[in-house]
């Protein structure tokens, strides 16, 4: 059987003070009961989750094809520097291919809009999915997967409704990035690959990528359904930790001996050369150094 999420839960799952539309419960793919305007109350459901999936998906497209055109293409297809755009401005080349692309797209809509995808090999899997739901199949469905990839998760409903909740996660996503573009060019009058550290070689993404693997070896965040929201350890992060210290605390022990040595050597060196207001400035050197690698701090 084909049941929800979120049976016995009468709160949303993504905004856990608000209450859960009756009608999102979870049997649909990117289903957190988010809907604080009712929408899904008042208007058809199948229909909305159409329009989503088709913005998600021109949002994926655009959030990558966006800084693309700013890192690659000639500046005389820009508008200083930035990607053509209702707010950035257009050049002619620009707009004929824009009115073009939107024509397309608009093509493609009317010929799709009222299509029935119940008949195709997916659309009877679908239908067979979602039997226990309704009788529409699977929004956004248009029988195309020539890599034959969306089994990959598990060829069964429960595999094919996971690959759907990446592709509107991903989806939704994109359409606040692609936003989120579009705003701060508007604001700043610069580029996006100018402001953002992933274009840029730069030792602080790294970085930031290591601390997070780091950090989710010892701390979690609690589960999405449980209210508040709360970091803590994983199964093993508590041990890990603990571990982490006692190593520490086992070399500064091993090497106490060492360090009184290397201490009076580097008092005697001190005395003569100054190391210990050279070392003291080293901190300020190295984060100069590090903020060099982005000239955006």
């Amino acid at each position: 059987m084909y049941f929800g999420r979120y049976d016995g839960t009468t709160n949303s799952i993504a905004v856990p003070f608000l209450p859960r539309p009756t009608g999102l419960d979870g049997s649909h793919a990117g289903d957190y009961g988010f809907d604080p305007l009712g929408l899904s109350e008042k208007m058809d459901l199948y229909s909305m989750q159409e329009s989503e999936l088709r913005h998600s998906r021109l949002a994926m497209l655009a959030v990558v094809g966006w800084p693309m055109s700013e890192l690659l293409a000639p500046d005389w297809m820009l508008q200083d520097g930035c990607a053509p755009s209702v707010l950035n401005g257009v050049n002619p080349l620009s707009f004929l291919a824009i009115v073009g692309f939107l024509g397309a797209a608009g093509y493609f809509e009317l010929q799709t809009s009222l299509r029935s995808n119940i008949d195709t090999p997916l659309g009877k899997q679908h239908q067979k999915d979602m039997s226990a739901i309704w009788k529409y199949g699977v929004a956004g469905d248009y029988n195309w997967d020539p890599l034959n990839l969306y089994s990959s998760c598990g060829n069964d409903w429960k595999g094919r409704k996971g690959l759907r909740e990446v592709e509107v996660s991903h989806g939704r996503s994109a359409m606040l990035g692609i936003t989120y573009f579009a705003a701060w060019e508007a604001l700043t009058g610069h580029p996006i690959v100018e402001n953002n550290m992933l274009f840029h070689p730069n030792i602080l993404f790294p970085a930031l990528v290591a601390g997070y693997v780091a950090w989710s070896q010892v701390y979690e965040i609690s589960s999405l359904t449980e209210y508040p929201i709360d970091i803590k350890y994983t199964n093993e992060g508590e041990m890990k930790l603990k571990r982490f210290q006692n190593g520490v605390e086992q070399i500064v022990k091993e090497n106490a001996e060492t360090t009184e040595k290397v201490t009076k050597v580097l008092s005697d060196l001190d005395a003569k050369y100054g190391i210990v207001d050279k070392l003291a400035a080293a901190p300020k050197e190295i984060e100069a150094k590090i903020r060099s690698t982005y000239k955006y701090w």
